[in-house]
């Protein structure tokens, strides 16, 4: 197939790391890669360093990367929900380290490291735990910390239409973290659930350029993001 489309997952993925950084889309169900953190699951790279919204839910996913001793860290806005007892577990074990980062900065230092900006000041966390041993200046009689950005060794992003260029369409809240962190690695692979021909998406609805994605799979019409 053409040179962007991978035919499984696994081909997707390719050889991943121990101890990579891997950026994960989706804001719960939303733009979740369920298939491709399924993939990482199986192809068995340990000691990785998750950044995503939040540390897991329920069993499956991100937590059933945790489950299986296959992260070091996690880099997070939630990282307790009603079901994410597994990071809990961990956590409160010592057996997996975490950064909390509010959910503005999470995406600017995602953004940043798209951009190949090294770091940025924001008001958001001063006065707090979180800018504890961070730099922080003044301006305009107002206190600013310094962040750093965020880049990942692999981002695994969901779309709902791509390209065999790697050109791809979000659907509604699907978008999320996504296009952000599709621009922030080394490597980004997308799922979609439909590959259209070159020209068959509307270049005013393309949201990631496929300059920014390396590989792409089709994972099947998804029903139930239908409501996300």
């Amino acid at each position: 197939m053409p040179f962007k489309i991978r035919p499984d997952v696994a081909a997707a993925l390719g050889e991943v790391p121990d101890g990579a950084t891997v950026l994960i889309g989706g804001f719960g169900l939303a733009g979740q890669p369920v298939q491709l953190v399924d993939g990482l699951l199986e192809q068995g790279a340990r000691e990785l360093v998750i950044v995503a919204n939040n540390a897991g839910n329920g069993d499956t996913g991100i937590a059933a990367l945790l489950a299986a001793g296959r992260v070091r860290k996690v880099v997070c806005s939630f990282p307790r929900q009603a079901d994410s007892y597994v990071f809990d577990g961990l956590y409160r074990a010592g057996r997996v380290e975490l950064e909390v980062v509010p959910q503005g900065n999470l995406a600017e230092r995602i953004r940043a490291g798209g951009a190949g900006i090294p770091a940025f000041y924001t008001p958001t966390g001063v006065g707090t735990a979180l800018a504890e041993g961070k730099e922080e200046r003044e301006f305009g009689g107002r206190r600013y910390v310094l962040e750093t950005a965020i880049r990942g060794d692999l981002a695994l992003v969901g779309a709902y239409l791509g390209d065999a260029q790697g050109n791809l369409v979000y659907r509604e809240t699907s978008r999320n973290f996504n296009p952000v962190m599709a621009t922030a690695a080394t490597c980004t692979v997308a799922q979609v659930d439909r590959v259209v021909a070159v020209g068959g998406l509307d270049p005013e609805a393309i949201v990631t350029p496929g300059i920014f994605v390396d590989r792409v799979v089709a994972v099947g019409d998804r029903p139930w993001l239908r409501a996300a």
